[in-house]
């Protein structure tokens, strides 16, 4: 498998390149992570593989991004050799998939998630779509991310969503808040433009004269804090918004035990970075809280509309405030539902089917 993302360091390509691996393994495949390392000395990785039941290969990231690439290419192509299929999941590992079925003609399975199909870079972008064409299968997260290739009209892509899994795996059904209590609303992601975070902020002012115990909580690496913040400043609402960085995978999971309604309004960037999936919607579903998130984006795969939540234009204040008001005053309703609709994407549910393709391509 050869990822462009992985933990210890936070991303979905990354958790869900995990997940994979770890229920591949664990269902008596012999799994070769190849990933890259993104600290210094390695040290923070080293820790990490050393817990995992499958071997990982670290490839340190060089100044001169050229020789970053080169030891991956060639990482790849010795393991690959000796391995029996090729998994490849994010943008570079794509293009790898593309000249590893040149170099060693074995079977290669593309996972696409979304954001490596819209580069703006018209040579990179058909370098993809080339890629693509020489794999043996692909799979999509989503129905809108196989949408994005539906011109290539591939004999083989097939949609499997993400799968989810959570350290702590009590459901949890949270009740309708009292009119005194606080409204949480939570998003769990980097904060970028992508994630939307900016669109819930930019909602606070009106939620906050219907709701006057409303607050915003957002978790995930600060890379936009600084725009956010003065958003909140400027729209008079930064009382009502806390912002949490990184955290650990407990302190994810105690936060969404006191989230109220999950939230992740996304939009399409200019670079073409766009929401695939949604694995952070269903950890929330999971814990009995509902959601509510972006149309036109791999979220519409992640939400059942009107059961978990509710899918919205992202920027529409009157729908948000609509979609709030109905899951609010059906509380118990949507998190019971949401617990099972998320016990649809678990990874006990999800791995076999990529047992299946593996199986018939080996």
């Amino acid at each position: 498998m050869i990822t462009s993302e992985f933990p210890p360091q936070p991303g979905g390509i990354g958790n869900h390149a995990l997940h994979l691996a770890k229920s591949l393994s664990e269902n008596g495949l012999n799994i070769t992570v190849i990933a890259d390392q993104r600290s210094v000395k390695g040290a923070e990785e080293a820790h990490f593989d050393e817990s995992n039941n499958f071997k990982t290969v670290r490839i340190p990231r060089k100044k001169l991004v050229f020789f970053t690439y080169l030891k991956r290419i060639i990482a790849s192509y010795k393991v690959s050799k000796n391995s029996e299929l090729v998994i490849v999941s994010g943008k570079f590992s794509l293009w790898i998939g593309g000249l590893l079925s040149i170099l060693t003609r074995k079977p290669i399975i593309a996972i696409i998630h979304g954001s490596e199909l819209l580069l703006n870079n018209a040579i990179l972008q058909k370098f993809t779509r080339w890629s693509l064409k020489r794999n043996t299968e692909v799979v999509a997260v989503s129905t809108y991310t196989q949408s994005l290739i539906a011109d290539l009209n591939l004999k083989k892509c097939t949609v499997i969503p993400n799968g989810f899994s959570l350290v702590q795996s009590e459901k949890k059904i949270v009740r309708k808040s009292e009119s005194s209590e606080r409204i949480n609303l939570l998003t769990v992601g980097n904060l970028t433009p992508r994630k939307g975070q900016h669109n819930v902020i930019r909602h606070l002012p009106k939620l906050l004269r219907t709701y006057k115990n409303i607050h915003y909580h957002m978790v995930g690496i600060p890379t936009y804090k600084k725009e956010l913040l003065a958003l909140a400043q400027q729209l008079d609402v930064e009382e009502y918004c806390t912002f949490y960085g990184r955290i650990s995978e407990q302190e994810k999971i105690n936060l969404l035990g006191q989230a109220t309604v999950f939230v992740m309004l996304s939009e399409r960037t200019q670079t073409g970075d766009v929401e695939g999936f949604g694995i952070a919607v269903l950890e929330a579903n999971a814990l009995g809280v509902p959601a509510i998130g972006s149309k036109g984006c791999g979220l519409e795969d992640a939400i059942c509309q009107g059961v978990s939540g509710f899918t919205i234009e992202p920027s529409c204040e009157k729908a948000f405030a609509k979609a709030l008001d109905k899951i609010l005053n059906g509380y118990q309703h949507f998190s019971t539902n949401a617990i099972t609709w998320s016990d649809n994407f678990r990874w006990d549910k999800i791995i076999p089917r990529y047992i299946s393709i593996i199986k018939r391509n080996v």
